[in-house]
């Protein structure tokens, strides 16, 4: 079974706008389930297209698939097949031993600012950037899935 060990944190806009980043890549994902338990995502990336399906979390833990589709049926099934869909901005990142991915969320989750950390093992140590700021691993409201569905522009 393919796992995904991942910690989330909210970045810090003010380091963050500081820092000289990398170019990044323009995300647009949608979700045909978006269950508590399970979520089927289609991503599209700049030159790819995915199919992810993930399981529930349990702490920074959860079962993942993925694989590569084309293209353009990841924009038709976007099109066809998905209810709620998001746009971002993906940077990615080397901090020490680790890539880190910040997401700038888009549109109806603008102003948002998300960074990933997949790790080999839960445990596992990791040097925390300076623009990384409060831990939100296993917090619903975070998952891009609820982004999706409660954007974060009604957020109060």
């Amino acid at each position: 079974m393919g796992v995904e060990i991942e910690r989330k944190f909210l970045v810090d806009k003010q380091a963050w706008e500081m820092l000289e980043k990398p170019a990044g890549e323009r995300y647009r994902q949608g979700y045909l389930l978006t269950d508590p338990a399970k979520t089927i995502r289609v991503r599209q990336t700049p030159e790819k297209g995915f199919l992810t399906i993930k399981g529930i979390s349990v702490g920074a833990k959860r079962a993942e698939f993925e694989y590569e589709i084309p293209f353009d049926e990841a924009g038709e099934l976007l099109d066809s097949f998905a209810s709620d869909c998001i746009s971002k901005v993906r940077y990615k990142m080397a901090v020490g031993n680790h890539l880190w991915e910040i997401d700038e969320f888009l549109e109806e989750n603008a102003g948002l600012l998300i960074a990933e950390i997949e790790l080999n093992e839960e445990a596992e140590l990791f040097q925390l950037p300076v623009w990384a700021a409060e831990e939100v691993t296993g917090e619903a409201k975070y998952y891009n899935s609820n982004l999706a569905v409660h954007p974060f522009i009604n957020w109060e």
